[in-house]
C-alpha cells in the first residue's frame, strides 16, 4: 500500500500541520527526519510511495529529491522545480521566456559589472543572492557609494556572493501579496503589510487575506504553466496597473496563511502530493 512520506531535516509547525492533513484526509502517512540518512544504491522507500520533500537547506532538498527520483520514486516538488526555484536568476530567466510581468533585473560577475549595471538600471536597485529565503541578504541601494560598499562586502563572501544579481526596486507601497498554487490551481493568497520595504512575515510583515480575483488567478496559472509543480508559494508586487512576480518558492511555509486566508493549505498540499501516487 502507498505512503506519503513527509521528509524533513528539522520538524517545523508546517510538517506537523501536514501530517496532521493526512490523517485527516485518511492518506498513510510517516514522518521521517533524514538528516543522517544516507542517500545511494539501497532504495529508500517502495517507488509506490509519494514523497514529500521538506528539508530547511534547499540543496538537501533538490538532492534529496535528484536521488530519490534516480530509483524511481515520485518526489513533490520534483528536483526540476527545485533547481529553477532555487536561484533566482533561473526563476527570472523563466519567467521572461514566458512573458511573465516582473521587475526589471540584470546580472554581472564581478563588483565593477554589477555597478555598471546598478547605474544602468538606476537607483534604487536591489542586489539579491541568487538563492535564499525570509528575506536574507536583501540590500536595497540607494546611491553609488552604497552600491560600491555592498558590491565590494559581497566579492569577499566567496564564490557564490560574486554572482551579483539585481532587481529593480519596485515601489509597492505598503505590502505585496503571497500566493499559493497546490496542484496546478491557486488556492488562496494573504497580503503581506509592512512599513519596511520588507514585507516577509518573518521580518515581521503582518498578513490578511487577499482574495484572488481572475487577475491574479490567471497570472498565477501563468506562473504553473511556466514552472510546475505540485506546491508553490508565488511573490508578487502591484506597480501601477499591474502585477509583477517577484520570486517563486517551491517549498514555502505556510503557518501564517491559514488563518487569514481560512484556507486548509496543509491539506490541499497533501491532496496534491498523494494525487502523484502511482495507480
Amino acid at each position: 500500500m502507498p505512503v506519503l512520506r513527509i521528509l524533513f531535516t528539522r520538524l517545523r509547525a508546517e510538517e506537523k500541520l501536514l501530517k496532521e492533513a493526512a490523517g485527516r484526509l485518511g492518506i498513510p502517512c510517516e514522518l521521517q527526519n533524514v538528516s543522517d540518512t544516507v542517500f545511494g544504491k539501497e532504495p529508500f522507500c517502495s517507488d509506490s510511495d509519494v514523497v514529500l520533500a521538506r528539508c530547511v537547506s534547499h540543496n538537501q532538498n533538490e538532492g534529496v529529491a535528484k536521488m530519490l527520483e534516480m530509483q524511481g520514486i515520485t518526489v513533490v516538488n520534483p528536483s526540476h522545480v527545485m533547481e529553477v526555484c532555487g536561484n533566482k536568476l533561473t526563476t527570472s530567466v523563466v519567467l521572461a521566456e514566458a512573458g511573465i510581468p516582473q521587475p526589471e533585473f540584470s546580472v554581472a560577475f564581478s563588483p565593477e559589472g554589477a555597478l555598471a549595471a546598478a547605474e544602468t538600471m538606476g537607483y534604487p536597485v536591489v542586489c539579491k543572492p541568487v538563492s535564499g529565503s525570509w528575506g536574507r541578504l536583501l540590500a536595497k541601494l540607494n546611491d553609488r557609494e552604497s552600491a560600491e560598499a555592498i558590491f565590494e562586502h559581497k566579492s569577499m563572501l566567496g564564490a557564490i556572493h560574486n554572482t551579483f544579481y539585481l532587481q529593480e526596486f519596485v515601489d509597492k507601497g505598503s505590502y505585496d501579496i503571497r500566493a499559493f498554487v497546490a496542484g496546478g490551481k491557486p488556492i488562496c493568497a494573504i497580503r503581506r503589510s509592512s512599513e519596511h520595504w520588507i514585507t516577509n512575515t518573518a521580518r515581521g510583515g503582518s498578513a490578511s487575506n487577499m482574495p484572488l480575483d481572475e487577475e491574479l488567478t490567471q497570472l498565477l496559472c501563468s506562473v504553473h504553466a511556466a514552472i510546475g509543480g505540485d506546491f508553490l508559494a508565488v511573490d508578487i508586487f502591484r506597480s501601477g496597473e499591474k502585477w509583477l512576480v517577484n520570486e517563486v518558492n517551491d517549498g514555502g511555509e505556510f503557518r501564517n496563511s491559514i488563518e487569514p486566508t481560512g484556507t486548509d493549505i496543509p491539506a490541499a498540499v497533501v491532496e496534491a502530493a498523494w494525487n502523484r501516487r502511482k495507480s
